[in-house]
């Protein structure tokens, strides 16, 4: 496990749209092991593949309750409404209030392939939603509101 660079707001692959992952093999076990590092050591609360430079469909969140590691995510419902200060690791320092859901319901694989599912409300949703737009090339800062 390693702690790897974070790309930053500027940057060419964060503005792009992250492939599907279809080999669930050690290299993959491998980047997710690193991401949490990762995350965790820039007291994060989640991180996506293009964070660390790698254009794959894969995020990792920890609001507090434990690691969530999420391949191939969507969200499959989402309702209400939340305002709140959001930031991003690859934005250090800025801060600004977006419009995010309330409650978010998700699927995706885990690490091995296997369907997973997951509801998020308040934070938890914010950071679901906060990750996936990574992998689909948008920054927090197009949702300031």
């Amino acid at each position: 496990m390693a702690i790897r660079n974070i790309v930053l707001e500027g940057e060419p692959i964060l503005y792009k749209k992250c492939r599907e992952v279809e080999n669930f093999d050690d290299r993959l076990g491998i980047l997710i092991d690193d991401m949490i590092d990762t995350m965790k050591n820039s007291r994060g609360v989640g991180l996506a593949a293009p964070q660390v430079g790698i254009l794959k469909r894969v995020l990792v969140i920890d609001v507090g309750d434990g690691v969530i590691e999420l391949v191939n995510p969507e969200i499959v419902e989402s309702s209400g409404e939340q305002i709140e200060e959001e930031g991003c690791l690859s934005c250090p320092g800025f801060y600004a209030k977006t419009l995010r859901p309330m409650f978010v319901t998700v699927k995706g694989k885990n690490r091995h392939g296997e369907e997973v599912k997951y509801t998020g409300k308040a934070l938890k949703a914010r950071a679901f939603c906060h990750e996936i737009d990574h992998l689909d090339g948008i920054l927090f800062k197009s949702r300031i509101v």
